[in-house]
């Protein structure tokens, strides 16, 4: 009985062990200014697909300066192939990133614009937004001012994210019709 109780212990333990491992291979990261799922991605080598699946993002190119992303999703699928105490470690580490989703959805509801973006326009904007700027709000070149480096003049003065997103997704409405008419348009002629 002792010997069974001896085994029964060192399981527990050694799973426990692995519950830990598991979780501490979970890297988050917080975004900075100028940050996209894209850029974030390339750089801790995984992709966005998994990035929106292990934060559960509903638009991969809304992400908010301070946010917490979980980068290399290990977490997850290494936590399911273990015992009820690695359960348990899985389920505190989802509910640690549920709190900076719904507050993504609070302030995605309080920033959108009057534009419909689909699937394809979205990755099409991102794309550009890429293209242009590296997805930095702050990046300057000449007159051609942001994320989407529009002319000075069009952004009136007020630099900020939500009148960049407004203003770009004005333009290009009204230029090229979509954002992936844009982007074919940049493909042609390296401007858009």
């Amino acid at each position: 009985m002792k010997m069974k109780n001896v085994l029964l212990s060192t399981a527990a333990a050694a799973s426990s062990l692995f519950a830990i491992g598991a979780t501490a291979q979970a890297a988050t990261i917080t975004v900075k200014a100028g940050d996209t799922v894209s850029a974030i991605a390339n750089e801790n080598n995984t992709t966005i697909s998994a990035i929106e699946k292990a934060n559960q993002l509903k638009n991969v190119n809304l992400i908010f300066v301070g946010q917490q992303l979980e980068v290399n999703g290990t977490s997850n699928t290494a936590t399911t192939q273990s015992t009820t105490t690695t359960t348990t470690q899985s389920s505190q580490t989802t509910q640690s990133y549920s709190a900076p989703a719904a507050k993504t959805q609070t302030q995605a509801a309080t920033t959108t614009s009057n534009y419909s973006n689909n699937g394809s326009d979205s990755s099409a904007k991102a794309w550009i937004a890429n293209k242009e700027s590296g997805g930095s709000y702050s990046a300057t070149n000449g007159q051609y001012i942001g994320k989407y480096q529009l002319s000075a003049s069009y952004l009136g003065g007020d630099y900020s994210a939500a009148n960049q997103e407004r203003v770009a997704d004005s333009y290009v409405s009204s230029r090229y019709g979509s954002w992936s008419a844009a982007k074919a348009h940049w493909i042609s002629n390296g401007w858009y």
